[in-house]
């Protein structure tokens, strides 16, 4: 069964995306030429990697006359945050219970 979080990890696993979308979250508001200088890969790669970002809800696009602008939608990362808190809780119980292990074993 797929979840909601399956998307953001794979998206994000590229590293070229991961990026971009750093890069979206630290400057704002950026057009394709400006990622395109940065990043080190042509711009039809930036652009495809901008498509699947979106795909996934992790940028927004803004036409202005010829320029398409992007930026983040850093509320998109709420799945792997609700994950990441999930897993977080379960390796603390897993901690917990392997202290009460070694203080029982130390009595």
């Amino acid at each position: 069964m797929t979840q909601p979080h399956d998307a953001l990890f794979k998206t994000l696993a590229d590293p070229t995306r991961r990026a971009i979308f750093e890069r979206l979250c630290r400057n704002g508001e950026q057009t394709v030429g400006a990622l395109t200088a940065v990043a080190g890969v042509s711009q039809p790669a930036v652009s495809k990697h901008l498509g699947v970002l979106k795909q996934a809800g992790l940028v927004h696009d803004r036409h202005e006359g010829r320029q398409t602008h992007y930026s983040a939608q850093v509320a998109a990362l709420s799945p792997l945050i609700d994950w990441t808190n999930q897993m977080n809780g379960f390796w603390q119980d897993r901690f917990d219970d392997l202290e009460d292990l070694l203080n029982r074993m130390d009595q």
